[in-house]
């Protein structure tokens, strides 16, 4: 039995545990049977709807958008199967909401501000999305990027917002947080070698490169608030 199965089992047996307590309960307080009994259901039916909608909004949330023709023969074109396709859309689903929650999270304190600022981490990071679209064939290329370097950046970048904003702040809060800036600094790092990783065939001197990468391309406010949420994937 998988986990969602099991976890639809227990809602449906705490449901029926909670209908017959109520049940219960207003029949020693003498309330009469039948209108009992409805109530009872009644309410039971009320907790499975409200659970139902809050199932069918999450899925909603990660359903992918309808792939439009010309992206599917691009795809095909580029040698991808149907089973291909839907993983490539999916894990480039995922990556987009994960660039998004990074730029958030690297505009909302001042020194993840110039961590980003120093790496050049937003446009690095959509400029290697938008490439990756382009070349799906190569998926196995940024693996690294997409399942553990934006996923730990996303995360990390969180809880240091999260941390940063509590009112009262111990020196071990403040020793944690002036650790996490520089592993956060470290990711951004690895973010731009991924970047020239991917654009580059031949690199003869990464750190060069890295550098490179972070000082030549535009980083003008306009791009940085450019949205990579119209992006079909």
């Amino acid at each position: 039995m998988n986990k969602n199965r099991l976890a639809d089992t227990l809602i449906y047996l705490l449901t029926c545990i909670t209908i017959i307590f109520i049940f219960i309960m207003l029949v020693a307080v003498d309330f009469p049977i039948i209108p009992a009994a409805l109530f009872s259901a009644a309410v039971g039916v009320l907790l499975l709807y409200i659970r139902g909608r809050k199932h069918r909004t999450q899925d909603e949330k990660h359903r992918l958008p309808k792939l439009s023709a010309e992206k599917q023969a691009f795809y095909e074109s580029k040698g991808l199967g149907k089973e291909d396709i839907q993983y490539f859309r999916q894990t480039m689903q995922n990556a987009k909401t994960q660039i998004k929650k990074i730029e958030t999270n690297l505009q909302a304190t001042g020194k993840l501000k110039a961590i980003e600022n120093r790496n050049n981490t937003i446009h690095l990071t959509k400029s290697l999305f938008r490439e990756i679209i382009k070349e799906p064939n190569r998926l196995h290329e940024v693996d690294q990027f997409l399942y553990v370097h934006l996923p730990s950046l996303a995360d990390l970048s969180e809880k240091y917002v999260e941390i940063d904003n509590h009112q009262a702040k111990s020196k071990a809060t403040y020793d944690m947080l002036d650790r996490s800036s520089q592993t956060l600094d470290k990711m951004c790092q690895q973010i731009a070698e991924d970047y020239v990783e991917f654009k580059s065939d031949d690199i003869e001197d990464m750190e060069v490169e890295v550098e490179l990468a972070k000082r030549s391309l535009d980083k003008d406010n306009g791009f940085n608030q450019e949205s990579i949420q119209n992006d079909e994937v």
